[in-house]
């Protein structure tokens, strides 16, 4: 186990130096524009020059990021448990949660503004409202797929609904819910980042991008794409060991 686990960790490695290398030789061979694609090197310089302004965006950025999918994954779970004991219900909520994924969300933050106003309630509230049709999917596919056999189990015992929710049809649902907490890890981010920088904030790296890009700073603009990279990979880093560690029972983790 130990040594799968040191050749992942190696060939991981190894991917990424690659990577970072064709990375660094084509922006160098092609002489590309900074504000086209920077070189790892140069976002790295820009980084340490000054990291401060950019550890304390990160920071708010991912709070946006936490406070959005807690909020979804708390609204998700009520609705997909809801959704996967009454059929009729989730056949009736299909038009709603589809309309949300398919809609471009980029166009539509000019609303979310002027409805829930501007600032850190409006970036929560994008990161949350799309984020939420994945859990929900998540939740209904899980707790239906709870083992037949404890079902039985718990129903010859006369368990509560209550009971059976929590003890069985939620613990089922968990490793389907850390798959689209990893997916809902990247939307989100997405839509922090852009919020950040269209719903009138003064910080948070969308904001800090949004005006780098304003100002033609290939700099500024790709540092901050590069942390907000670095935030998504240590929030999937996070959701991955918490995983590991919860799902210990589970067939997958073994």
């Amino acid at each position: 186990m130990i040594e799968r686990r040191s050749n992942t960790a190696l060939w991981t490695v190894i991917g990424t130096v690659v990577l970072i290398g064709f990375w660094e030789t084509i922006v160098r061979l092609l002489d590309v524009r900074p504000m086209v694609l920077l070189a790892p090197s140069r976002i790295v310089s820009t980084f340490v020059d000054d990291p401060g302004p950019y550890l304390q965006d990160a920071w708010i950025t991912g709070r946006h990021l936490v406070y959005g999918l807690a909020i979804s994954l708390a609204i998700s779970l009520l609705i997909g448990a809801a959704l996967a004991a009454i059929r009729p219900l989730e056949h009736a909520s299909q038009p709603m949660l589809v309309l949300i994924m398919v809609t471009p969300w980029v166009a539509y933050i000019t609303s979310v503004v002027l409805i829930v106003g501007s600032g850190q309630r409006a970036v929560v509230f994008l990161v949350a409202f799309v984020t939420i049709p994945a859990f929900v999917y998540a939740t209904v596919g899980g707790m239906r797929s709870a083992d037949p056999a404890a079902r039985e189990l718990f129903a010859s015992i006369d368990a509560s609904k209550w009971e059976v929710l929590w003890r069985l049809r939620l613990p089922s649902a968990l490793p389907s819910l850390f798959t689209a907490m990893r997916f809902n890890i990247g939307l989100g981010l997405g839509a922090a980042y852009f919020a950040e920088g269209a719903a009138l904030r003064l910080d948070g790296l969308g904001d800090t991008g949004r005006r780098a890009a304003s100002f033609s700073d290939g700099e500024g603009l790709w540092t901050t794409i590069l942390c907000t990279a670095v935030l998504g990979l240590l929030a999937q880093v996070i959701v991955a060991v918490v995983e590991r560690s919860t799902l210990r029972w589970h067939q997958s983790q073994r």
